[in-house]
């Protein structure tokens, strides 16, 4: 009798503890978040330095010249400081030259093409804008620092090339909301440029 009331007290003792441990839930970690960014509503403002082209930029934006090495003259940097961000310009002109002009085409897809080791892909297309020009646009994805790259040119006098670079070490999918809407700014642009 002795043994059977021991047994039925392990057993039951055994009864509550698997008992209370099957009531606890299972911890399971947490995806990795993003920080939200809070994105200014799109406003523009007409581009005042005396360059051989014009356009509509951000409000948001600081025009600045181009310092780095090499740069020229009419190349410039609308600067997003509080995303960290750069749109760099580069601008050639052509002298009626199609020679000139199939050397900066090339020059423009050499440059996209230095981000393939770190781009998971790349997509090029050509985009009619409502403005009746023509603009080539590069997207690359992956962690490269510039997603989208652009080229615009009347093919006998003007040439000009952005790419927008993101200065922040962070992963590029936590910036896709920054990459998204200066990618709208600079479509405004391409919309609003004229050449002189």
């Amino acid at each position: 009798m002795r043994i059977r009331k021991s047994s039925l007290m392990l057993l039951g003792l055994l009864s509550v503890l698997l008992w209370a441990c099957g009531g606890e839930e299972v911890f399971v970690p947490k995806p990795k978040g993003f920080n939200r960014i809070e994105l200014p509503a799109h406003e523009y403002q007409q581009l005042q330095e005396n360059h051989p082209y014009t356009f509509e930029y951000s409000k948001h934006a600081v025009v600045k010249p181009d310092t780095f090495a090499n740069s020229e003259p009419h190349w410039i940097i609308l600067d997003y400081p509080d995303y960290d961000a750069i749109v760099q310009f580069t601008y050639k002109p052509l002298d009626g030259s199609p020679d000139k002009l199939a050397k900066h085409i090339d020059d423009a897809f050499k440059l996209a093409a230095k981000h393939h080791v770190k781009a998971t892909s790349q997509r090029e297309q050509i985009i009619e804008l409502e403005n009746g020009k023509r603009v080539v646009t590069i997207e690359l994805e992956g962690e490269v620092p510039s997603h989208f790259q652009f080229y615009i040119t009347d093919t006998t006098n003007h040439y000009l090339r952005g790419a927008l670079y993101l200065m922040e070490p962070t992963l590029n999918d936590s910036l896709k909301p920054v990459v998204d809407y200066m990618k709208e700014d600079c479509l405004h642009l391409l919309e609003t440029l004229n050449w002189k």
